[in-house]
């Protein structure tokens, strides 16, 4: 059995090291390595399989939206760039260039996109004539490039995985409307797929996009108290219409600005999933976003009937993702590599097992071990899945609500800080300057001001004066 225990013990405990052991995890799970290309990693096929899964269900309930999917180009020419102002402010210092086209110097630089949102400007400018024309709503699956200093797999890397929504309106109160759809459809997402509850709100004119109107984001927090932005949403009013010019004729016969919005999720959700899912045996994956969803472990498989009992379990349960491990590795070995990998639960079947028209299902996120009648492994792995599914997203809710705190005076805010990592929610005056001493003072930024507010107090809790907004704080990935 010592043999058994090498792949847990190869996993540092989230309380000794927590970004140790994500790092762990992410590397012993085989969901990436590094590249040589510095912070760039190379997603393994048991990473990727991930994203399919997310992109596939998230790109359906676009869909259901009235979501088209396009592409757009990679590169973005620095004179199409330079028309929104604060949009090149806010990413020139992770913008990655090209200046030579094979052996010859550009005549012009060509940015390699951070995002999109000039090359959809540039193309509705070009595509909109009318108010027949609109509403466009577009999303695009690519990669963009942000030159980051710092990175971690899957939550901070140069090229990273996304989805792009960018529609233009004819009125305000469309695209506003678009803006808030597309936030409800993210945070409804992780909470009924990723098993990952969520805060809903509006970030503050700070951290807000450079460019919108207004930002709104969900907000995750991790097993380790910090917070994860896991989905923004924007408003972007009729500035980058104004800009690159997107006008069209309405119903009265006059020439308007038409409305704008974007929304994204990245390859970072990954990371979220292991971060709040996670423990010192590996990944925990939610039943819906899980590459395999169960694994059949034959035990004594060179017995008769053992292997092709399992193989016929595999067939019967083919409308969910499952395999069979029949590699001749010692089934102690088998189960370590199956909770490494999160898988929701295992089915072990053996001799005895068989002789009693029986097997045992194993539950990766409480460890319980049920027995089933050989006669009824669909309908209970169907109902065990969907109670894994929801048990975990209690969990995560649980664990929110006991790392929720409030503070009425700045002393008690900064001690929650430093001694209960998690959400703090307190009052703010609205004005940056306290914003901006909060951080310097406590290194917690505003998450949100969530859509649900409360009244903590009457006052700031920095500087004592008018409160405007409850608003959620914390230190952040």
């Amino acid at each position: 059995m010592a043999n058994d225990k090498k792949l847990v013990e190869a996993i540092t405990s989230m309380e000794e090291d927590f970004a140790q052991w994500y790092t762990d995890v992410v590397k012993k799970a085989e969901l990436i390595d590094y590249s040589s290309i510095k912070g760039c990693m190379i997603i393994k096929p048991a990473g990727y399989a991930i994203w399919e899964l997310i992109q596939s269900q998230l790109d359906a309930e676009f869909k259901k939206t009235g979501v088209e999917n396009v592409y757009m180009p990679l590169f973005i020419p620095e004179s199409l760039l330079n028309k929104e102002k604060e949009l090149v402010e806010g990413f020139a210092p992770e913008a990655a260039w090209v200046t030579y086209g094979g052996s010859e110097k550009l005549q012009e630089r060509l940015c390699v996109r951070p995002t999109s949102e000039t090359l959809f400007s540039d193309f509705y400018s070009n595509s909109i004539q009318s108010y027949r024309d609109l509403p466009k709503v577009y999303n695009q699956w690519c990669s963009v490039v942000r030159w980051e200093k710092e990175t971690r797999p899957f939550l901070r890397s140069r090229e990273f995985l996304w989805q792009e929504g960018h529609t233009v309106h004819a009125t305000a109160e469309e695209a506003e409307a678009r803006t808030e759809q597309m936030l409800n459809v993210y945070a409804d997402f992780c909470e009924s797929v990723l098993a990952m509850p969520v805060i809903r709100g509006r970030k503050t004119e700070k951290e807000k996009f450079a460019g919108a109107e207004a930002t709104y984001t969900i907000e995750a927090l991790m097993h380790d108290g910090k917070a994860l932005q896991s989905g923004t949403s924007h408003n972007f009013g009729d500035g980058f219409a104004k800009a690159y010019n997107i006008q069209f004729t309405d119903k009265d016969n006059t020439l308007k600005y038409a409305y704008q919005t974007s929304w994204g999720m990245t390859t970072r959700l990954i990371g979220a999933i292991i971060m709040v899912h996670g423990d010192d045996s590996g990944l925990v994956m939610p039943p819906k976003v899980a590459p395999t969803q169960i694994m059949i472990i034959p035990i004594q498989q060179k017995k008769e009937g053992v292997l092709e009992k399992a193989a016929e379990l595999k067939d019967r349960l083919s409308n969910f993702r499952v395999k069979v491990d029949d590699t001749d590795k010692s089934p102690g070995w088998k189960f370590s590599e199956a909770e490494m990998r999160g898988i929701p639960f295992r089915i072990e079947i053996g001799p005895k097992d068989i002789e009693a028209n029986k097997c045992v299902f194993v539950r990766r996120d409480t460890r319980e071990k049920i027995e089933v009648s050989l006669d009824d492994v669909e309908s209970k792995a169907a109902e065990l899945l969907e109670t894994i599914q929801a048990d975990m997203l209690e969990k995560a809710k649980k664990h929110v609500a006991a790392h929720t705190y409030s503070a009425a005076t700045y002393e008690e805010f900064k001690k929650t800080v430093e001694e209960k990592p998690g959400f703090i929610k307190a009052m703010w005056c609205g004005e940056q300057a306290c914003e901006d001493k909060i951080k310097e003072d406590t290194g917690a930024t505003s998450r949100c001001m969530p859509f649900a507010q409360e009244e903590i107090t009457t006052t700031c809790v920095c500087c004592g004066k008018p409160a405007k907004k409850m608003v959620y704080w914390g230190r952040a990935y």
